[in-house]
């Protein structure tokens, strides 16, 4: 009996291919020499697994009527009821719209102007003025939400600095904070104060591992610093510019939930209104869980399509993708 094991044994591991033994072999070595290393993973993997892939057994409730206080998984079946309503509720719609063109503004200018602070950055010869840039332009990132969304309250009150900058030029006052119109421009323009500098961290980085000889043989060709940067500069970190623009593709339906929930009113919805705070405003403050939910699988959803398309798009054009 015991041979009859033994030659089943022998037959499976025959038809394991080379290959994929060597694999096998490598990670195990691995594992074996890097341990340590390897136990720092273990937390970030239960944080994950706790607060991101437990919670999504709770999308069932898109499909069941929750109720606060029954059963945690709803207590009955109501299909594609909750599906329908936003459907067919024009305040999604309206909010749907407001996400679409506030993360479109986001990503046009968030995703570019980074990429242009390193390269204008990496042409700074002094050091000392370097590093005093860099600093400066680091530190919004830093800033808790709050305190921007509290900096920019105050700036743009109706006896805030730049209103009194404005009345001192124009003699009358701008109702920023009130005006729907001004609200885009107030949140577009905080991003970029917040996230130029410190995103031009990745590319300041990419720029490092360019090989000098690269330039040293346009230089030799005639090529200048224009040329340079546009046939050296820019496919030395186009594997670095392509990860991020994927990365921020698949965050271009979560708008900052937190500034704009701090920055808006009710006179600023018509365009400050995104689908995150539309949810909370649903979902906590209305207790209609499974409405909420049922809206946010429909953005997961969006998000993921994003995703995957601006991978497999890249994965084309430019032979460079995430996986």
């Amino acid at each position: 009996m015991t041979g009859e094991v033994d030659t089943v044994v022998e037959e499976k591991e025959m038809k394991v291919s080379p290959k994929k033994r060597s694999r096998v072999g490598s990670w195990k070595k691995a594992l074996k020499q890097d341990w340590r290393i390897y136990s720092l993973l273990v937390i970030p993997f239960l944080f994950l697994f706790v607060f991101k892939y437990i919670p999504m057994a709770g999308n069932i409730i898109a499909f069941r009527k929750f109720v606060p206080g029954g059963f945690i998984f709803g207590e009955e079946w109501v299909g594609l009821r909750y599906i329908n309503m936003f459907i067919n509720d024009p305040t999604f719609w309206k909010v749907f719209r407001n996400t679409l063109t506030l993360g479109g503004l986001t990503l046009l200018f968030t995703f570019p102007l980074p990429i242009a602070f390193a390269l204008l950055l990496n042409e700074i010869t002094n050091k000392k003025f370097k590093k005093f840039i860099q600093t400066a332009s680091y530190l919004p990132h830093f800033l808790s939400t709050v305190i921007v969304a509290g900096i920019l309250l105050e700036l743009l009150a109706a006896n805030g600095a730049i209103n009194v900058v404005v009345e001192f030029f124009t003699g009358e006052k701008i109702p920023f904070i009130q005006s729907p119109d001004w609200f885009r421009t107030i949140y577009v323009g905080s991003e970029v104060w917040q996230k130029t500098g410190y995103g031009a961290i990745l590319y300041l980085a990419a720029l490092t591992n360019i090989d000098e000889s690269l330039y040293e043989a346009a230089k030799i060709d005639g090529a200048g610093r224009w040329k340079q940067t546009i046939y050296v500069t820019i496919p030395g970190i186009l594997p670095t510019i392509v990860t991020v623009f994927i990365l921020n593709v698949g965050s271009f339906m979560a708008v900052g939930f937190e500034k704009i929930l701090l920055l808006y009113n009710p006179l600023t919805y018509s365009t400050g209104d995104v689908i995150s705070t539309y949810l909370y405003r649903v979902g906590l403050q209305s207790n209609n869980f499974s409405y909420a939910t049922a809206i946010g699988l429909f953005e997961s959803l969006i998000g993921l399509t994003l995703v995957l398309s601006s991978n497999k798009i890249s994965q084309k054009l430019t032979s460079r993708s995430l996986w």
